[in-house]
């Protein structure tokens, strides 16, 4: 069971929801065996404003009042699901710490319930709903390769497979900390104590773009390190997906990020081994395919008890040892996630970030949210999006021949291709964490910066036609322009990118003029 109530924003627990903080206070650095605290805080006050008054029949999930839980969050306070019927009593405007009874409420049977500010859920029971909701918006995460190729909806599921140093934390933490969900659960399953300290460390910094407040006033950091209990490590998945799923019944929109599910996965079969179960692929028990569905199957938008539009996103990141794709967990992943973001091994010693393999990875959400992106961004980003990773197939096919007998044996028609391909590789899919501009792009700042690199290469193909060598236009001085695009702050202005248009016309066809005239 675990605690849901006001204080669970801006705190880090174990896999059990014991207050790493709280302990430290106590004991120290170290967790004593048998050491423990309560969840939530109970000395601390709370200001509770009611919304409903004594008389009215309330349902499960119903809204009893608000607590401002920080900045970004309004907590508030619900029915819990098996509660129904008549409220006798609510307390007026006021403090309240979480020991206190707020309301009283006589079920059809006769029975009383006195309800506070929390109550207690099992975390591996999902929390119920009215309906569940077709996803349709995407789930905006600043990082050009996701959202303009591989997008993930509100409320979808995404599994980031990828082998040691390949990058799969830093895509973690860059999603927690620019997608633009209203709250942010992060769970460090099983990976590194200096990985959660790092979270830990820039969160209180970084401000939200959008309300210009610490990151941390919409996180919860759930910390199960290497070297924790494997129990704690194989419940805290099922506790950050319970605590997800409280706030979405208040109608906010979650993304949850576990670090990874292939570590739990080691904890299940640890778990399992000490049962002496019956082992299956690689030792792992024969239910592994059954939990990791049951854990997915807990994201989606959905219609609440109190008739609230929220959502629970789920991001799962997979270690596969060497990474081999082909291992159970991996497998069972690619089964239950709609959007495969594989992390390439290549790439990254190329320090190419994010080194999202654009061969390899695919998303199902692409034409649930391709009107959203029509209707808000622009009418042309199917057609782009499109344009874009036919040109990268193209190049891949190519690179084979290239490798053989080297760029210049190719037609400029192929040189072409090759060099629109290079344009979108460093100016568009990679990305760096540590720019402070460059580090999140907006929707329309994406499709401008496309919209640009890609007019340029058709441009190029007039270059070709004229039998213009093609270097000559590679080397024109607005090329370094477009290189500079990523880094130039956009806000709603995009005149910046059609100057570039207008430059991209002039030298070209100062190019192709002087190849007339000589």
């Amino acid at each position: 069971y675990v605690e849901l109530g006001p204080g669970l924003i801006g705190e880090i627990f174990d896999g059990v929801q014991r207050p790493l903080e709280v302990l430290r206070g106590k004991w120290g650095d170290f967790i004593r065996r048998g050491k423990t605290g309560t969840a939530l805080p109970r000395d601390r006050i709370w200001q509770f404003t009611p919304s409903l008054r004594p008389g009215v029949t309330v349902s499960p999930g119903e809204i009893l009042g608000e607590v401002p839980e920080s900045r970004l969050i309004i907590h508030r306070i619900m029915v819990p699901p098996w509660v129904q019927g008549t409220l006798e009593h609510i307390v007026p405007k006021g403090d309240y710490t979480l020991d206190d009874v707020i309301a009283v409420i006589r079920s059809p049977s006769d029975k009383i319930h006195e309800l506070k500010l929390f109550h207690r859920w099992p975390v591996r029971k999902i929390r119920p709903y009215q309906e569940r909701l077709v996803p349709f918006e995407p789930l905006i995460t600043g990082q050009r390769v996701i959202d303009t190729f591989f997008p993930l909806a509100r409320g979808g599921t995404a599994g980031i497979p990828g082998g040691f140093g390949t990058g799969k934390t830093v895509t973690q933490h860059q999603l927690s900390k620019w997608a633009d969900a209203d709250i942010i659960v992060y769970i460090g399953c099983g990976e590194r104590g200096n990985e959660m300290t790092g979270v830990l460390v820039d969160l209180p910094k970084l401000l939200d773009p959008r309300t210009q407040h610490p990151l941390i006033e919409r996180t919860i950091l759930i910390a199960n390190t290497s070297d924790m209990p494997v129990a704690a490590r194989e419940a805290s998945i099922y506790t950050g997906v319970t605590i997800a799923e409280y706030y979405r019944d208040m109608g906010y929109d979650v993304a949850l990020m576990a670090d990874s599910t292939s570590r739990w996965a080691e904890a299940l079969r640890e778990i399992s081994g000490r049962l002496e179960e019956m082992p299956a692929e690689e030792g792992f028990p024969a239910y592994l395919a059954s939990r990791l569905a049951a854990f997915y199957e807990r994201a989606g938008q959905v219609v609440s008890l109190a008739d609230k539009k929220g959502s629970v996103t789920l991001i799962g990141a997979v270690s596969p040892p060497g990474g081999d794709f082909s291992e159970p967990v991996t497998m069972h992943t690619k089964r239950f996630v709609q959007c495969f973001w594989a992390l390439d091994k290549e790439l990254a010693s190329a320090r190419y970030f994010p080194a999202i393999n654009y061969l390899q990875s695919y998303s199902a959400y692409v034409s649930m949210v391709e009107p959203w992106w029509a209707e808000k961004v622009g009418s042309t980003w199917k057609s782009l999006r499109e344009k874009t990773i036919n040109i990268l197939q193209e190049d891949s096919r190519l690179q084979n021949i290239v490798k053989l007998l080297g760029e210049e044996a190719l037609p400029d028609d192929q040189k072409r291709i090759i060099e629109g391909a290079r344009l979108i590789k460093n100016d568009f899919l990679q990305q760096s964490a540590f720019d402070p501009v460059d580090t999140y792009a907006g929707p329309e700042k994406q499709f401008l910066l496309l919209d640009v690199i890609l007019y340029f290469i058709e441009r190029l193909a007039d270059v070709v036609k004229a039998r213009v060598p093609l270097f000559r236009a590679t080397e024109l001085p607005v090329v370094i322009e477009i290189h500079r695009l990523k880094f130039t702050r956009q806000g709603d202005d995009p005149g910046p990118f059609i100057s570039i248009k207008e430059r991209i016309d002039n030298e070209i066809n100062a190019l192709l003029h002087r190849q007339d005239m000589g």
